[in-house]
């Protein structure tokens, strides 16, 4: 699938229908701890590249706060035009200000689609309570959980659904999602950290892709964004959920398992 920003690649050939089949189950252990989300926005302001804070969506030290920029130790060539810096400790710092860009170019281009042709996957447990309220302020539809091969792709599936958007909250933990849509040639839209790759993806909102209360952040920017575009929502005025119902509460044993 092309790029939505190159269009001098071909897009790919859809895949031949096949029979839903079992896929490994997503592991649900989270790669960053919660500690990681626990920066310092002193320090990190003056050394994250941020634009003035009124040219943001959101006060920078909210979104220092909760983490967004927090990427990992790995980064990948894809990624590496999306970070600012290293740290000490070998994590790598993503740029708010491109962050904050593309948030406003994917609402802008989900606003060009009807809600119920907006699907959002969600495979990790953080994920899942931010794509789930999403879905209810934005009207797209909700895939939580385990992703069945054959959803997008097989005609033959009694349950298969035909978005014309999708929305991944991992391109590595919803991989099924992606190789789906890519076959069916349907635009991807991917929360992607520094140890993603972009193959499959159209659209890269780089960010901290793992952190319960960054990926909580980033859904209702989202959410609020799509609304503004649409005019759905005053420009001064925010949605009725707040980021704290975005946010997943999860126990300590439902991590575990």
């Amino acid at each position: 699938m092309r790029r939505l920003s190159d269009n001098n690649e071909e897009s790919k050939e859809p895949d031949q229908p096949q029979e839903p089949e079992e896929a490994e189950e997503v592991e649900e252990v989270e790669e960053v701890e919660e500690s990681v989300e626990e920066t310092e926005p002193v320090e990190e302001a003056q050394t994250t590249a941020v634009a003035p804070e009124e040219e943001l969506l959101m006060p920078r030290d909210t979104l220092l706060s909760a983490g967004i920029h927090i990427g990992t130790r790995m980064k990948t060539g894809d990624m590496e035009e999306f970070i600012y810096r290293v740290r000490p400790d070998g994590l790598f710092v993503l740029d708010v200000k491109k962050t904050d860009e593309r948030i406003r170019t994917a609402a802008k281009f989900l606003s060009r689609f009807e809600p119920s042709k907006i699907v959002a996957a969600a495979a990790r447990l953080y994920a899942q309570e931010p794509v789930r309220k999403f879905c209810e302020v934005t009207g797209a539809t909700p895939v939580i959980g385990r992703f069945i091969p054959g959803l997008l792709s097989n005609p033959l599936y009694p349950h298969r659904i035909e978005p014309e958007v999708l929305i991944v909250s991992d391109p590595r933990a919803d991989a099924q999602a992606v190789k789906e849509a890519a076959a069916a040639s349907i635009p991807v839209v991917a929360l992607c950290s520094t140890d993603n790759e972009f193959s499959g993806v159209d659209l890269v909102i780089p960010t901290n892709n793992k952190g319960r209360r960054a990926l909580a952040v980033i859904y209702w920017l989202l959410a609020r964004q799509e609304l503004r575009e649409k005019g759905e929502l005053p420009p001064d005025k925010d949605p009725p959920c707040a980021i704290e119902d975005f946010e997943a509460k999860i126990s300590r044993e439902e991590e575990e398992t």
